[in-house]
């Protein structure tokens, strides 16, 4: 069983890196606070625990990784949520991301297709964080229409393009983040104008491992 420690070592090595994401140029200083909050090394196995205050990606298995913190950070300041807000989240993963968005206050659901890490983060997530996340094991692609609108959507892996299901559930004046290209993806931001206009930016290159869709 994992031990749940958090020891000032860690809350130092937290300190440290909420310093280097600053200094590549994160800038909102309640999503640096949340990096220094969060105890990344509960979210990988106790036998990796010095990777987890690198700003790396790791594997956590069944091909996923946890994302570089750098990439947490960023796409979370593109996102610019604001407290209570609904927020879906496509790939739960290892739930840091999870994590970070629920200390920020909002009203977070999240789909993760993978059913061991589902079940995994399932049991974990409620020990670290209090405030409640709605969580689903399925398809992300297909997002949740029935809680639809969402004020945010994120998507946490690489997709071939925009999947259309998600971008009808964003509500008007909502801000979509998803890196989008096959094995190199760019970071791209949509944002809901009106029911039919949508603006899109698209900001750098990143590195995710690929969105899938349902296998059935």
């Amino acid at each position: 069983m994992q031990s749940l420690e958090d020891t000032l070592k860690h809350r130092g090595l937290r300190n440290q890196l909420a310093d280097l994401l600053r200094e590549k140029g994160i800038k909102d200083q309640k999503v640096l606070e949340a990096i220094r909050a969060i105890p990344r090394h509960l979210f990988l196995d106790n036998s990796f625990e010095e990777h987890a205050y690198q700003d790396k990606a790791f594997p956590i298995g069944e091909g996923q990784t946890i994302s570089q913190p750098y990439t947490v950070a960023f796409q979370t300041e593109l996102l610019q949520v604001s407290p209570r807000q609904k927020v879906l989240e496509i790939g739960t993963g290892s739930g840091y991301q999870s994590s970070i968005l629920l200390y920020l206050g909002v009203q977070l659901f999240t789909i993760e297709r993978q059913e061991k890490l589902f079940k995994q983060t399932q049991v974990l997530l409620p020990k670290l964080i209090r405030r409640p996340a709605r969580m689903y094991f399925g398809d992300g692609y297909k997002g949740l229409p029935k809680e639809a609108p969402f004020d945010r959507i994120l998507v946490t892996a690489g997709a071939l393009s925009v999947p259309r299901p998600l971008l009808a559930q964003l509500a008007i004046g909502g801000r979509l983040v998803i890196p989008v290209g096959d094995k190199t993806q760019i970071m791209t931001l949509y944002e809901r104008i009106s029911e039919k206009e949508f603006h899109k930016t698209e900001y750098g290159e990143f590195q995710f491992v690929p969105l899938l869709k349902n296998k059935a």
